[in-house]
């Protein structure tokens, strides 16, 4: 994939973890599972952790090599297994494995529904299928064991310096908060990056939107997730083709934050374009007059 590609013009770019080797990376079935499974690997290989697609019991669950040489299994229920598409199960469960030491099997986080509904609920399952708990708990629990390759990324710590604009206010409230509230406040987003004086200050604003976790399109993401789940709530059938076009567009979003996951830091590498220099002025002169006519010649004809 591209967007797994290094930037050469920037040694500050955060590069993902790379892809796995192997020849299923080559075949659409596989980019398929992978792009529906992109709001999970992406936040993970951003903190240098490879990930796979591979086949559990009776589902795909996604795998990550950890530096100990364990490994999480990310899984959807498996037995009995979902019968939603992949990617967009009821929950998920996260489990740190060894495969030499039967011993160690950790649960790191369980918000898959409880096959008794009688029987007590994890914390965790009230989150359901979102992903940003689930990533917040494999942080916290990793950091704990020193596993984390790579520092957790900016949104957990202090944010970025905004961007500052001298020629004009861009600190006030979108002026047409009403009906569309959230269309303008990108509206106002947008207005900024016109506004930017630099290619740092349009960097500041591409993290509002790229930021794998709490950006606008991770949360976009969420959003139509949200919205299938809540297409199945009908009576009409159509509710549940509903969701699936919805899980489709959540698929796609996460997607496109993982192809534009360095456009941050390409953008803040950028060099202003230079005044174009000026051509010399001639010096000043004197138009050019047009040749004389050609007189006649002083001597007389002789006549006869």
């Amino acid at each position: 994939m591209a967007a797994d590609e290094p930037n050469p013009t920037d040694a500050r770019t955060t590069l993902l973890a790379p892809l796995p080797d192997h020849q299923d990376v080559k075949t659409r079935w596989w980019q398929e599972l992978w792009r529906r499974h992109t709001h999970i690997t992406t936040p993970l290989r951003a903190r240098g952790l490879p990930c796979d697609i591979e086949f559990g019991l009776s589902a795909y669950i996604v795998r990550v090599s950890l530096p100990d040489d364990s490994y999480l299994i990310i899984s959807p229920p498996q037995d009995p297994p979902s019968d939603r598409r992949p990617g967009d199960p009821e929950g998920w469960i996260a489990t740190r494995e060894d495969p030499d030491d039967e011993t160690l099997f950790e649960v790191i986080y369980d918000s898959l529904p409880p096959d008794d509904p009688s029987a007590p609920h994890r914390p965790e399952a009230r989150h359901g299928g979102s992903a940003k708990p689930l990533i917040e708990a494999i942080d916290h629990r990793l950091a704990q064991l020193g596993l984390l390759p790579a520092p957790v990324p900016s949104h957990a710590g202090p944010h970025p310096a905004q961007p500052t604009h001298r020629a004009k206010d861009t600190t006030g409230t979108p002026e047409h908060g009403t009906a569309y509230a959230h269309g303008d406040a990108l509206r106002h987003l947008t207005d900024q990056l016109n506004a930017a004086e630099s290619h740092t200050d349009a960097a500041a604003l591409l993290h509002q939107i790229l930021e794998p976790t709490d950006g606008l399109l991770a949360q976009l993401g969420e959003f139509f997730e949200a919205a299938g789940e809540k297409a199945k709530e009908a009576e009409e059938d159509d509710g549940f083709d509903l969701s699936y076009d919805l899980a489709d567009a959540a698929a796609e979003i996460r997607h496109l934050s993982e192809v534009l996951h360095v456009a941050e830091d390409r953008m803040r590498s950028l060099t202003p374009l230079r005044p174009a220099p000026r051509a010399p002025s001639a010096p000043a002169r004197a138009p050019s007059l047009p040749p004389a006519a050609p007189t006649a010649s002083p001597t007389s004809r002789r006549t006869r």
